[in-house]
């Protein structure tokens, strides 16, 4: 953090540059793809990203994000990409190499899925172990002495697993490896991975860090020397770069995320609690709650604010389950999270990804992005929802 600034400050004014021509209060959009060369012998990193010559290296909005985003979560240094998965994989390339072993939380995002169990050991000759992350002696049984990464999802996507980042990162560090985090369900506020001992923390900015569903983008946080590798690597040579109108669009939405994070942990509480008294519901897992499996946990790592993710299912067959979408009015079907609006996704007990999950979630659920309506009115919605399929 900056000094003893609140948080809220800190999103406003943190990282900000009123460097333009003409006193603008908010920075410029720099729509150029070239900069200008200096001519008076000052020296020129041609191929790297600290000059400004080419806005595949560096761009203006671009610094301006990076320096809001370590402004807020403490980072020495940080990489902006074109989407989250390719700032997932601004970590993986950098730091794995043929023969190399990493072990992956069993539950993970589909990409980072596909990538360690397909593309990474067939193409790169990765060794991959998948491990329950949510129990650190698993962890600690899968490491090996080639193994250089452990990747991390806490909040895990889809199910909400809590693991012991502190825990962990003493386990890759014994071996010499990184400790990476994916905290997109956390946000950028409600968890803070690098405090724990995380040498990488990932977010795809297209969620929460954005937060109005109109940009795609993805960070990875750390050192910077960790960040100027995933920089020089992925960013210039591998060239997922962000642009500068998405960049400003993700530092505009970042200035009120510490509000949005308020308000979607307390409706996603509130609703939490709603649906784990719901005779239509099978179950509920929400960080938050105290049924949840790893909330001690949580409790300890995210201090009492726990983000708007929740997965549940209700009672009935697929039927039952294809018409509740049907009947919400204000609930949105769609796969993305951490908008402003609330946002629900069915896994169909045929998805592929159900295997890995834990046993209560093998029969199908719904992964629910609590938004920022009143959250009365998001459980009328599920209450009308209920009803209108008879399960109340």
């Amino acid at each position: 953090m900056e000094g003893t600034k609140k948080i809220q400050t800190i999103a406003v004014h943190g990282g900000t540059r009123r460097d333009d021509s003409f006193g603008a209060i908010n920075e410029p959009i720099y729509m150029t793809s070239n900069y200008r060369i200096p001519t008076d012998g000052t020296p020129v990193d041609w191929s790297g990203t600290k000059s400004n010559i080419y806005a595949r290296n560096r761009n203006v909005n671009q610094m301006v994000l990076q320096d809001k985003l370590c402004a807020l979560t403490g980072a020495e240094d940080c990489a902006v990409f074109a989407s989250g998965v390719a700032a997932l994989t601004g970590v993986f390339i950098p730091f794995l190499n043929s023969g190399d072993h990493a072990v992956i939380s069993e539950v993970c995002y589909s990409a980072t899925n596909l990538l360690f169990r397909k593309y990474l050991p067939e193409k790169y000759n990765i060794e991959v172990t998948f491990a329950d992350t949510t129990d650190t002696e698993a962890v600690r049984a899968a490491v090996r002495p080639n193994t250089r990464l452990i990747h991390l999802e806490t909040p895990g996507n889809p199910t909400t697993g809590i693991s012991d980042i502190q825990a962990i990162a003493k386990i890759a560090h014994s071996v010499g490896a990184l400790l990476s985090v994916d905290a997109t369900f956390a946000g950028p506020i409600c968890l803070f991975p690098l405090q724990l001992g995380a040498d990488l923390e990932i977010h795809s900015m297209t969620k929460y860090i954005n937060g109005h569903g109109d940009s795609l983008g993805g960070c990875v946080l750390g050192r910077k020397d960790v960040i100027e590798k995933v920089k020089e690597i992925a960013m210039v040579n591998y060239g997922g770069i962000l642009s500068p109108f998405n960049a400003w669009l993700i530092a505009r939405g970042l200035v009120t995320v510490p509000m949005r994070m308020a308000q979607h942990s307390r409706s996603a509480l509130a609703v939490a609690r709603f649906l784990e008294a719901s005779p239509a519901v099978r179950f509920v897992w929400y960080p938050g709650l105290k049924s949840h499996p790893q909330h001690e946990r949580a409790k300890a790592l995210m201090h009492d604010q726990y983000s708007g993710m929740i997965s549940f299912d209700i009672k009935g067959n697929e039927q039952v389950h294809q018409q509740f979408l049907n009947e919400l009015k204000l609930i949105s079907h769609a796969v993305s999270l951490g908008d402003v609006e609330s946002l629900i996704v069915y896994y169909d007990k045929y998805s592929d990804k159900l295997p890995h999950y834990p046993e209560i979630f093998k029969e199908g659920f719904f992964r629910f992005s609590v938004g920022l309506e009143d959250a009365d009115d998001i459980i009328d919605d599920l209450q009308h929802a209920f009803e209108s399929c008879n399960l109340m």
